[in-house]
């Protein structure tokens, strides 16, 4: 059943991030330099997912279920980089300077080479 909830929970946020991301970047159409949709999903789901994770720290105020439905799937389909976010503020808070450092380093620039190697693949293998 949690399952099924999570993946309700992601379809419901893969819809949100479509209309958010198309709804910024039509209001900032004169700035074609600047991804203003994915900006702007990626800055409120890393804020929503710190909130989800502050307000369900000891169940307190969120049980189980609905903060896996909220953070796994909401904001798991919403934006990824929410979680790449909070890891990172969480080895930040922890006292993990030197770590989080590393580990945005190298996601960034994993991510940055994975990107460009799924560029060069797809148009390899286009006709």
């Amino acid at each position: 059943m949690r399952l099924l909830l999570i993946a309700l929970g992601g379809a419901l946020g893969t819809s949100l991030r479509y209309g958010v991301g198309k709804l910024s970047a039509e209001q900032a159409a004169g700035a074609g330099w600047f991804p203003s949709g994915t900006f702007a999903v990626n800055l409120l789901g890393s804020l929503l997912l710190g909130l989800l994770f502050v307000l369900g720290e000891g169940r307190s105020l969120l049980g189980v279920d609905l903060r896996l439905v909220l953070g796994t799937g909401l904001m798991g389909g919403f934006t990824t980089y929410s979680s790449f976010n909070l890891e990172t503020l969480r080895l930040l808070e922890a006292g993990q300077t030197g770590r989080a450092l590393l580990y945005v380093a190298i996601t960034l620039g994993s991510c940055l080479v994975g990107g460009a190697l799924g560029l060069a693949l797809g148009r390899q293998l286009q006709p």
